[in-house]
């Protein structure tokens, strides 16, 4: 079963407050309140008297036996076929573990990846036993209330680096930049672009890597004009493709790192009477349901969006059950999906 709902922190002082007045990270003051022994004595005593100090309300540990069976996903939105494909995972993996599944979405109309205020007091009022995040850029009071109340969480595909200890699942990004980079070396090409991401998040910046990586591996010379972002939005893809195509040289194929954005390249591509993959070739990433739709179907690296999530939960399970994961990443292959959209340069 499926539940849907909508999108502060909890009243009274959070963990980050006392972390701040002791004088120590969110973590370090998290240590104390969950009665961990690897902090110093001198630290413990001053996280100790903060709490008291500022009157911070020690929540009880979680307890598998009084669980709700009610877990919540947050999402970034439900109007897109990768959320599709994520809620299709977590609630395969739900029904196996008898659990219901509460999703939240639009929690982050300002673009920030952030659930709004109020919405962690909504998690504690129906007694949420566990929460997953998808594409969430939580911050540092947000996981210190998450560590005060005790609730276990798993981000799917953390927008930037998770604090240590934090558990995630992803895709093996790197991999997947080398895989589709690799495919059009072998087709001939040496002129390869990319259209990345955000610069900022973490599986753009693996993805690209990989491209480097690949190019350097086949002594291929790297063109900083060739790396253009467009954080993953389609229209910014538009723009970054046509820049490309107006370069003294431009390239016969590009990596693109989402296959969002490969529709505004399609489109930059018709707007100058070019075609897919005659002119240009290229390969996307995702394989979303969009890969198949395009015309010319694209060649795209499909991470497991499904069994990415459905991993996720199955984690979060065992630390419901008060078992911890001996790796907190966890990362899935990916492979790449060869269509229409590639071929051999000209000439």
């Amino acid at each position: 079963m499926v539940r849907t709902g909508s999108a502060s922190v909890a009243a009274g002082p959070t963990l980050a407050v006392v972390a701040r007045e002791a004088g120590v990270s969110v973590p370090t003051a998290s240590k104390v309140v969950n009665g961990r022994e690897d902090v110093a004595p001198e630290t413990r005593r001053r996280v100790t008297e903060a709490l008291d100090r500022l009157g911070y309300v020690r929540r009880p540990r979680f307890d598998a036996a009084k669980s709700s069976g009610l877990v919540d996903l947050v999402v970034h939105s439900l109007e897109t076929s990768w959320s599709g494909a994520v809620l299709h995972g977590v609630e395969a993996a739900a029904h196996d573990a008898g659990l219901e599944v509460v999703v939240s979405a639009g929690l982050n109309r300002n673009r920030t990846g952030r659930p709004e205020r109020g919405w962690m007091d909504k998690l504690t009022a129906r007694g949420s036993s566990g929460v997953l995040f998808n594409l969430a850029e939580l911050t540092a009071t947000q996981y210190g209330w998450l560590d005060q109340h005790r609730i276990p969480y798993v981000l799917i595909d953390p927008v930037l680096e998770p604090p240590p200890g934090v558990v995630s699942v992803g895709a093996a990004n790197w991999q997947g930049g080398v895989t589709a980079t690799e495919h059009l070396l072998a087709l001939g090409h040496e002129r390869i672009a990319v259209v990345a991401g955000h610069q900022r998040r973490m599986c753009s910046g693996a993805r690209v890597a990989g491209y480097r990586s690949a190019l350097a591996a086949a002594g291929i010379r790297q063109r900083p004009e060739y790396i253009r972002h467009a954080g993953f939005d389609e229209t910014a893809a538009h723009r970054r493709t046509l820049e490309l195509l107006d370069l003294p040289e431009p390239p016969t194929a590009v990596f693109v790192c989402s296959d969002h954005m490969t529709l505004g390249v399609y489109e930059a591509l018709a707007e100058r009477g070019l075609k897919v993959p005659a002119d240009l070739s290229v390969v996307g990433f995702d394989d979303l349901p969009e890969a198949r739709w395009a015309a010319p179907a694209l060649t795209t690296v499909r991470q497991p969006l499904s069994e990415m999530s459905a991993t996720a939960l199955r984690l979060l399970v065992r630390m419901m059950e008060g078992d911890r994961p001996e790796s907190t990443r966890t990362e899935l292959s990916t492979r790449l999906v060869e269509r229409a959209s590639t071929a051999a340069p000209r000439g």
